[in-house]
């Protein structure tokens, strides 16, 4: 009798791709390589093989397929979606001075500041050199725009992070920038080195940026209850870092005076004190905020099946369909 559970869709999407994931692979050891500076492999090994699902260039390798692309260079363009998302994550921790990456320790623990800022640069220059090698100008066009779109959304995050005015909609345009920006070049770039029509590019796009802005919500969402152990960070360490998130800006938005007060010391101002991190879920429990933003992420998956219905119908574009739904099933 067999009892293995059935797999995830990320887990299925890697069993179809396994072959041309071997390669992008391959790319990525090759390239992390370097002569003169042995830190590089090192810093770069510890976070690529730190067991990551490796979403984003399955993504790109999946768009490409999806559209008949034949060529070599969808594995290119795989890579360089995951040299561009490691070189974030590791100027990242350095930003949010975090500790702890996937349940380990983050480089920056493990070596310094110097070595994770260095090593991300020169990710992001190995990302370019692998975007020019496809030849192909509308590529380096989307992925140089993702690139300059990503560090805004950053830079964006750390005036509005603590800032008590900060809206639902700047909060989109920050996760549109570190998160789905990313996403929505992983599918469009596949799409566009298989020379799709537009019509087609133009419904990955959309389905990488509802994906990836979903993503994020649960992300978040998850942060206020979640289970430490299989997220690799603890309940709460979003409020700890006064970072102001889709629950907190619904549950602002609704606070009375002595609420907004509260918001403002701890997150503001970040005068946090015992008993503020459960003061801070039972605000968000009256408010529903909690609720409304598990909404906001069907919503989003939603808007990620749709986008997919523009094209043929087909086993791998059900998967990805399937996957819109599995990255909201944690919070269903």
């Amino acid at each position: 009798m067999n009892n293995a559970s059935p797999l995830k869709p990320h887990e299925q999407l890697a069993a179809v791709l396994a072959d041309d994931m071997a390669l992008v692979n391959d790319q990525i050891r090759t390239r992390m390589a370097s002569k003169h500076a042995p830190r590089i492999p090192e810093v770069t090994a510890h976070l690529v093989e730190a067991g990551g699902k490796r979403l984003r260039p399955m993504l790109t390798l999946a768009a490409a397929r999806l559209c008949g692309y034949d060529g070599p260079y969808h594995v290119h363009l795989a890579a360089t979606v995951e040299f561009i998302h490691t070189a974030t994550l590791l100027h990242d921790d350095v930003v949010d001075e975090s500790a702890k990456r996937r349940g380990r320790p983050t480089a920056n623990l493990l070596w310094d500041n110097k070595s994770s800022v260095l090593v991300g640069d020169y990710l992001f220059s190995r990302s370019f050199q692998l975007m020019v090698e496809t030849g192909n100008l509308r590529v380096l066009d989307i992925l140089a725009n993702a690139s300059a779109t990503i560090a805004e959304g950053e830079v964006l995050q750390l005036t509005a992070a603590s800032n008590l005015a900060t809206d639902e909609a700047i909060y989109l345009q920050v996760v549109r920038g570190k998160t789905a920006a990313l996403f929505s070049a992983a599918t469009q770039v596949g799409g566009v080195i298989a020379q799709a029509d537009e019509t087609v590019t133009q419904a990955l796009y959309d389905y990488g940026d509802a994906l990836g802005i979903s993503f994020q919500i649960v992300d978040d969402l998850l942060d206020y209850g979640g289970a430490a152990a299989s997220l690799g960070k603890n309940t709460g360490d979003d409020f700890r870092e006064r970072k102001l998130t889709l629950p907190v800006i619904k549950a602002i938005a609704k606070a009375d005076t002595t609420e907004r007060d509260f918001w403002k010391r701890t997150i503001e101002k970040g005068d946090q004190q015992d008993g503020d991190l459960e003061q801070a879920m039972a605000l968000l429990e009256k408010h529903n905020a909690m609720e409304e933003t598990r909404q906001d992420a069907l919503e989003w998956a939603g808007k990620a099946r749709t986008a997919l219905e523009a094209l043929p119908e087909s086993d791998l574009r059900n998967l990805l369909m399937d996957l819109s739904d599995y990255v909201v099933s944690r919070v269903v």
